[in-house]
């Protein structure tokens, strides 16, 4: 049984995206350099994003196969399960940045990963701009088509501000298929085309590691033989800066 005529275009646009992603190698590899120089010296890569681009901080963190030295900045009243009454009006306000960047505790020379794919709520720019005034690495997963539409909310926008930004390639309003007798498109793209380009990066920081003769702290699935025992010997090493770690 083949798929049907929207399934096959809402596959066509995730290529569209993937291929777009592939195309800025440029921007992969020097954020990939970033935060392997950072984390060989000891760092932590941090990761934020609000609403429904929270999941790129899930997707990264103490995941098998993904980076140990992951401090995901999870914020309940940022996220859906909050309740979107909450979240949305809390995402555009000014000033909420400064209270999650004075809780986290980065330091210089580290990188710190954003997903946003409007660009255009302050919580995510405002936290960009601090933390880049303050020495930090700042990598924008966003789209810029919809972002460079978009009127915005008084802020700078997330790539205006973002020491290098990865364009995902989603389409203004996120969703892509068109369906007869529905005025706006349904199916969004930027969950998975943003974790597509932070997955390229993840993997290419840990084959550098491997090119430098070290070995990349690298999570084992806890649900085979030994992984529990490993991962808790890699995370004591971080666990002071890792607030999820406890």
């Amino acid at each position: 049984m083949s798929l049907s005529p929207a399934q096959q275009q809402y596959i066509s646009e995730l290529e569209r995206c993937h291929k777009l992603i592939l195309n800025q190698k440029d921007s992969l590899d020097i954020a990939s350099q970033k935060i392997f120089f950072s984390l060989k010296e000891g760092g932590v890569m941090h990761v934020f994003g609000s609403g429904h681009s929270h999941s790129l901080a899930e997707e990264l963190f103490h995941r098998a196969g993904g980076l140990v030295p992951v401090n995901a900045i999870l914020e309940d009243y940022l996220m859906p399960h909050s309740g979107p009454s909450r979240v949305g009006p809390l995402e555009r306000t000014p000033g909420i940045a400064k209270v999650i960047y004075n809780a986290h505790k980065m330091q210089k020379g580290e990188c710190l990963l954003l997903a946003s794919n409007s660009g255009i709520n302050a919580v995510t720019s405002e936290l960009c701009e601090m933390a880049r005034s303050n020495g930090i690495f700042t990598i924008a997963f966003t789209s810029l088509t919809h972002s460079k539409q978009s009127p915005g909310r008084g802020n700078k926008k997330l790539f205006e501000v973002a020491d290098l930004s990865i364009d995902t390639g989603t389409p203004f309003g996120d969703a892509c298929v068109k369906l007869p007798n529905l005025e706006i498109n349904v199916a969004p793209l930027s969950t998975l085309a943003t974790i597509f380009a932070a997955q390229l990066i993840v993997v290419r920081v840990c084959e550098l590691f491997s090119e430098a003769g070290l070995t990349p702290p690298v999570y084992q699935s806890a649900n085979t033989p030994g992984g529990e025992e490993r991962n808790k010997a890699l995370e004591d090493k971080y666990r002071h800066r890792i607030q999820h770690l406890i």
